[in-house]
């Protein structure tokens, strides 16, 4: 069986620590290979390799640079269809949905081909007699990403690419269920261009990150993944002086307004609730029809759509969605849906029981949709990370408003209305880092930034767009006087510019 290592100094290495975790193919249940876990001694290793090669790159102008990353967008594209196999393969999510993950990725590489613009900095001349003041953005050294499992290819990309870009060195320690795609993006770096050390991966688990986060080497560190581990690794990373931006967990909101279109609504709802069999930090988990007419109406219309919705393998091009990542997983989701009945919510779909022929050992779970869902609910409280979607019927739009306003999340929000005026205020009350007005997963474009409020983020700066090369670089600035037509003298006060 193959053992996937680790990509130190532009090659795959063999682990040493003999620590192995199984990779499952979730369509069939199957253990389809092993992952190394990473030692601290190895983390180490990785870092001083990618320290020694950072002075150089940091030195390499910004152009070229960019130009490394334009040939890795052709050669990803190049090698679009394998990279999508391999990751629906590993993680479970359809080959179209895969393609997305790839694709939102590689958008935050493009952005990072305009480094030689976003790095540069400001100038003044004149700001007093004979001084010049002007900045420059400088590289951190060597900085990290560690990674979730849900998107394999997209959230690495949005790390290394910009950090990388802006001259930095770039330790990876992605999820250790789906290690293939982030060794292969890896390999196409080096195919690039990239000099070795630039990119590491070094996989792992607990051990690999405290070590990460541990290691005064280290600058900065962005994290995805669930609330209490992004609030552990910015407290910890923040007791080694380190930089970091941590992302956590989500109940995103979905506001139906009496005047929305219905059907248009709903096609959102299925879409962004349960794509990816809802294994998304910006899946829509909660809709909020305003007005018992509204709740009657998205409930005839959604309840036989996600009675209709297709399961299927990942290689199945026509399923709405595929399997959960683990058994693991599919367990903790039958176990939400378990604790919403026994709190009183009404489940108007039970998907628990689905079964897929032929792939009878796969993590497979049809769509559970509920109704009369109330805040005090652990299903309305926590991140359930699965094909569940629950209904909380609000009596106006103040009480719609206050649900994710008041939600201790606050990632992602969107409203549907026909109404400028309530989603303009919408918009400007909620207390939510990303709005959706029509739009059911508000997820912004690569030169926008990415990133949530309250504890689904930790840190000051979110993720791509020009945040990304403010958080990975450090600012300089430089005030300038020459000699000439300067009076000798010693002064004894703060300077100033009068």
């Amino acid at each position: 069986m193959k053992i996937v290592g680790h990509f130190v100094g532009g090659k795959e290495i063999e682990g040493r620590s003999g620590r192995v975790s199984d990779v499952f193919e979730p369509m069939t249940g199957e253990v389809k290979s092993q992952v190394a876990l990473a030692s601290k001694a190895e983390v180490r290793a990785a870092i001083e390799n990618a320290k020694a090669a950072q002075v150089a790159w940091a030195a390499t102008n910004p152009q070229r640079r960019a130009r490394i990353m334009m040939r890795f967008l052709d050669l990803a594209q190049r090698d679009y269809d394998s990279l999508a196999e391999l990751l629906a393969r590993e993680h479970g999510k359809t080959i179209p949905d895969a393609k997305g993950d790839i694709q939102r990725g590689l958008e935050v590489v493009e952005f990072a081909c305009g480094i030689p613009h976003l790095l540069k900095g400001e100038y003044t001349e004149g700001a007093g007699p004979g001084i010049d003041i002007y900045s420059m953005r400088q590289p951190l050294g060597v900085v990290a990403g560690i990674t979730p499992f849900n998107f394999p290819a997209m959230i690495p990309m949005w790390k290394f690419a910009p950090a990388i870009a802006c001259g930095n060195a770039f330790i990876l320690k992605p999820s250790e269920r789906d290690p293939g795609v982030p060794m292969r993006l890896a390999e196409l770096m080096i195919e690039a261009g990239l000099p070795a050390g630039i990119l590491n991966v070094v996989n792992g688990d607990k051990e690999a990150v405290d070590a990460i986060l541990d290691d005064r080497d280290i600058r900065a560190v962005g994290f995805v993944g669930s609330s209490n581990i992004a609030q552990y690794v910015y407290e910890r990373a923040a007791a080694t002086g380190k930089r970091a931006q941590c992302f956590g967990g989500a109940k995103n909101h979905l506001i139906i307004m009496p005047d929305a279109d219905m059907d248009q609504t709903v096609d959102a709802l299925i879409g962004a609730g349960y794509g990816s069999a809802g294994e998304r930090c910006m899946a829509v988990s909660v809709a909020v029809p305003v007005g018992q007419n509204t709740a009657d109406r998205l409930m005839d219309k959604l309840i036989p759509r996600v009675e209709s919705l297709k399961v299927g393998p990942s290689t199945d091009p026509s399923a709405d969605f595929g399997p959960l990542v683990t058994r693991a997983a599919l367990d903790r989701v039958k176990g939400y849906v378990e604790t919403g009945i026994k709190e009183g919510a009404k489940l108007a779909v039970d998907g628990r029981d689905f079964r897929l022929q032929g792939y009878e050992n796969g993590f497979y779970m049809g769509g559970c949709l509920f109704d009369e869902v109330t805040p005090d609910m652990t299903i309305y409280k926590e991140e359930i990370f699965g094909p569940v979607l629950s209904v909380v019927r609000a009596k106006d739009y103040e009480e719609a408003l206050r649900l994710p306003t008041e939600h201790e999340y606050g990632n992602g929000v969107s409203i549907f209305t026909r109404d400028g005026d309530a989603a303009r205020d919408f918009a400007a009350k909620v207390d939510v880092g990303m709005v959706g007005i029509n739009v059911p997963i508000p997820v912004p474009i690569a030169y926008y930034t990415f990133g949530g409020w309250k504890r689904s983020g930790f840190g000051d700066l979110n993720q791509h767009g020009p945040d990304s090369v403010r958080f990975y670089t450090k600012t300089k600035t430089v005030t300038s006087r020459w000699p000439s037509g300067v009076k000798e003298g010693a002064e004894f006060v703060i300077p100033t510019m009068q």
